[in-house]
């Protein structure tokens, strides 16, 4: 929190005028104040009884559920996304809250006296939880943040889920990008097809292969073929552009292209040990969209360069593997679930918005957690982070499930 505190200052720092980090007309300020709530919030997630969260898991579900409804009706659009209520100066963003209590109903149905994960029932319905709101945050119109979602899928396989879908999902994620990168589909179709005769000359030609054979085959036909579709019918026009931009920015580089391109620049112009703290100059003269938030990565890298960047990264990974740690051993299948949770929602936040700056991932409007300027995803990860640690204070409380 102190790290991103500083870097969202060096975001907005103009040296010709006179400014104070603690003033709430700057992002600055305004973020003392959210960790200021936090901290606060922290002492009373310690202070409530750990089995609070068992308890009520699927009332914090239902409650976040409606106001993801409700804000559909009465919320405030901003940047496209109608997904904000509006508290005088302040905004709250009910979509960030929703992580960590679909976490919890995650972790309560699974935790549940006699759950196996090989029962299709209880996949469907740990599907359906996931489902729910993510549906309600595309719809308003939030993608990116209902992508945290498919995340969920580690976290099943770590309860004993098959590890068929998370292959068929990566299969499938791979057949896009190459769809994307290879514009000529006849090539596609040639190399399945080789793939496919090659697979029935040199193998055993058994009724059963063959069928998997050739429906594997007609399987990722329907894949290249639906990617068209997807891209010129269901995706909005700025999320065609985000795709262009991550195929090849330098085709519209004062265009779609714009954002990942300048972001590059600030990136690479730190070099090893960056300009220094407050000398970026791709951050201060607006080259950089959205600085203090989705961008917050650029100034880390302009102003510190690779070694600030490395001591980053470094931190999260270890926070990752320090929550991977604290889950493992829990003795409270709920708790385990929860924690599991909590390193897989930290992970995909933290490489969809390293990897969106440097090109590697579509822009999609994710935060770095603690560091992105905003109240409502600061709170929401403290609170994401603090309920697993006094879960984690009390595992020798209860019993093994």
């Amino acid at each position: 929190m102190l790290l991103g505190w500083l870097n969202i200052y060096a975001a907005v720092y103009d040296e010709t005028a006179v400014q104070n980090i603690f003033s709430i007309s700057l992002n600055s300020g305004r973020q003392l104040i959210f960790i200021a709530a936090s901290a606060v919030i922290i002492i009373a997630i310690l202070t409530v009884d750990f089995k609070f969260y068992d308890t009520f898991a699927y009332f914090i579900f239902g409650g976040i559920i409606f106001l993801l409804v409700f804000v559909l009706v009465f919320g405030r659009e901003v940047a496209g996304s109608k997904s904000w209520f509006e508290i005088g100066a302040f905004r709250l963003q009910p979509a960030e809250f929703a992580k960590f209590a679909t976490a919890l109903a995650v972790a309560k149905y699974i935790g549940t006296s006699g759950f196996r994960m090989d029962y299709i029932k209880n996949q469907l319905m740990l599907f359906g939880i996931l489902a729910l709101p993510a549906i309600l945050i595309i719809l308003q119109g939030d993608t990116g943040t209902a992508m945290v979602y498919s995340i969920f899928l580690f976290v099943f396989f770590r309860e004993g889920m098959s590890p068929l879908l998370l292959i068929l999902g990566t299969a499938a994620g791979v057949i896009f990008v190459l769809t994307l990168l290879v514009p000529e589909h006849i090539y596609l179709y040639g190399g399945i097809a080789i793939i496919a005769a090659l697979a029935l000359v040199f193998g055993k030609r058994t009724t059963r292969r063959i069928i998997l054979i050739v429906g594997g085959a007609l399987v990722i036909t329907g894949v290249i073929k639906s990617v068209d579709y997807i891209i010129d019918d269901v995706m909005k026009p700025h999320q065609q552009n985000r795709v262009k931009a991550l195929i090849n920015p330098d085709a519209d580089p004062l265009g779609y292209g714009w954002n990942v391109t300048q972001s590059k620049i600030a990136i690479g112009s730190g070099g090893f040990s960056g300009k220094g703290f407050l000398r970026g100059t791709q951050t201060k003269f607006d080259f950089v969209p959205e600085q203090s938030t989705d961008f917050i990565f650029c100034t880390i890298g302009e102003e510190h360069g690779w070694i600030g960047s490395l001591v980053v990264i470094s931190l999260f990974v270890t926070l990752l593997l320090r929550i991977i740690y604290i889950a493992e051993r829990q003795k409270w299948r709920f708790a385990r679930v929860y924690g599991y949770s909590v390193a897989c929602i930290l992970f995909f936040h933290f490489g969809v918005n390293i990897g969106m700056t440097i090109g590697l991932f579509p822009v999609v409007g994710i935060p770095l957690p603690m560091f992105s300027y905003g109240g409502s995803s600061l709170i929401a990860f403290t609170v994401l982070i603090f309920i697993l640690l006094k879960l984690d204070a009390h595992r020798m409380q209860v019993l093994v499930r």
